[in-house]
């Protein structure tokens, strides 16, 4: 029984390390699969926001190469309108009386960035390491851009936050072309040099809360799919484990199982047996042991046939089992022999069990394909207290007191019960 808890607990630990193994994996697999979604949204999300500062870069380096294709633009001088100081010949007066002012593409750039930012739409800086106007003085992430230029570099971006929001901030070199150099010749820039870079900034919040956003859905995904998929797949290897002790249980009665009758074999009767005789000598407690024989049975084969024998050996099997105590054990000792496990009772206590029986078995009719058939059966019965006298072990000493009892029931005249008692083997032939 120990040694039988002990295979249970290991079965049911292995069982245990099985279920959190697999889920651990498909906890992992889930929580990669979700990790890459994510991330492939986040890449893409941060490649829209560099192709759209791209574009951005792109749209004002065309602007002011229009604006330097014409030497600069003059606009109308109206109120609050102001002339570069750092322009030569930068006002001009018409016939009429107005007066117009240069607009150069770095002041162009700068007007622009204004009037966006005033829109919240987003921001130029044109900058450089050695800016004409103080105003393009750069900043801490313009100078390090700048400084990278200068090394090869093809463009910058960090991200930035202010007041709560997250912007983003691209720069690109600004190179000098030859309607460059009206302005920055005496700068020595020449054809091809980067002479400054523009700096474009906007506000991302929107798209990092969505992106924040798409990360809170994906990680409750991940739970909730985690969750859902190693229940299913505990649900079935439940299911399995529970089939297969099924199986195992199956088994195992099989193989301590009569076929034909259902009963306990003889391997079973002699395992109860031993434990039986423990309990029984370690708590100071009787035991007893009915021997039953079918009587005359090789007629009932002769005449009605083996399949006939068979119905009887099962009824017998079944009147058995239906007429003892859930603590007694019924077992098919051989051929048509029984034998009937009684604890904590004396001799006298089974012989009235056995009598019992032996009635019932002869008052009940057996259903064949003919007439019914009442067969009748003998007893013989003995306890562990009748039988210490033995100098065998207390388990041949029982089953030789009760198999003789058998046999004096038989040499009797059969259909009737016998209880041994000391010295009534003299008298018997040993068996």
């Amino acid at each position: 029984m120990t040694i039988q808890i002990g295979e249970k607990q290991q079965q049911h630990g292995a069982w245990r390390m099985y279920m959190l193994q697999v889920s651990l994996v498909v906890a992992l697999f889930v929580v990669g699969l979700y990790i890459g979604i994510y991330q492939r949204d986040r890449r893409l999300v941060q490649d829209q926001i560099l192709i759209s500062a791209q574009a951005y870069f792109k749209s004002i380096v065309l602007t002011r190469l229009w604006n330097a294709m014409y030497d600069g633009v003059f606009v109308e001088k109206k109120p609050g309108v102001r002339t570069n100081p750092h322009l030569i010949n930068a006002e001009i007066k018409t016939v009429d009386g107005r007066t117009f002012t240069k607009r150069n593409p770095a002041m162009m750039t700068r007007e622009i960035s204004e009037l966006a930012k005033t829109h919240s739409f987003f921001q130029y800086n044109i900058t450089s390491l050695k800016p004409l106007n103080p105003d393009n003085i750069p900043d801490k992430f313009e100078r390090m851009a700048l400084e990278s230029f200068e090394n090869g570099v093809t463009e910058a971006h960090i991200e930035e936050t202010r007041d709560e929001k997250v912007f983003f901030r691209y720069m690109a070199p600004l190179e000098t072309s030859k309607a460059c150099l009206t302005c920055h010749a005496i700068q020595d820039y020449k054809v091809g040099d980067v002479r400054g870079g523009i700096s474009v900034t906007f506000d991302i919040t929107a798209m990092k809360n969505t992106l924040r956003n798409d990360r809170n859905i994906i990680i409750a995904l991940t739970i909730g799919t985690t969750c859902i998929v190693i229940c299913i797949v505990l649900f079935f290897t439940i299911r399995l484990m529970r089939q297969l002790q099924e199986a195992h249980r199956k088994i195992a009665e099989l193989v301590v199982t009569d076929d034909l009758t259902g009963l306990a074999n003889r391997r079973h009767f002699f395992e109860r047996l031993d434990a039986e005789i423990d309990r029984a000598t370690r708590y100071g407690n009787n035991l007893s042991l009915i021997m039953i024989d079918i009587d005359h049975f090789k007629r009932v084969n002769d005449t009605y046939g083996h399949p006939a024998g068979d119905i009887v050996l099962a009824e017998v099997a079944r009147l058995l089992c239906a007429n003892i105590r859930t603590s007694d054990l019924v077992a098919r000792y051989g051929g048509e022999e029984f034998a009937v496990l009684i604890p904590a009772l004396n001799a006298a206590e089974a012989c009235l069990a056995a009598e019992k029986l032996r009635v019932i078995i002869e008052v009940n009719s057996i259903a064949l394909e003919g007439p019914p058939l009442n067969v009748t059966v003998s007893c013989g019965v003995a306890d562990l207290q009748s039988v210490k006298h033995y100098q065998a072990n207390l388990k041949d000493s029982l089953i030789r007191g009760a198999d003789k009892s058998l046999y004096q029931a038989k040499a009797n005249g059969r259909n009737q019960v016998v209880t041994y008692t000391v010295g009534s083997e003299k008298q018997l032939p040993l068996v």
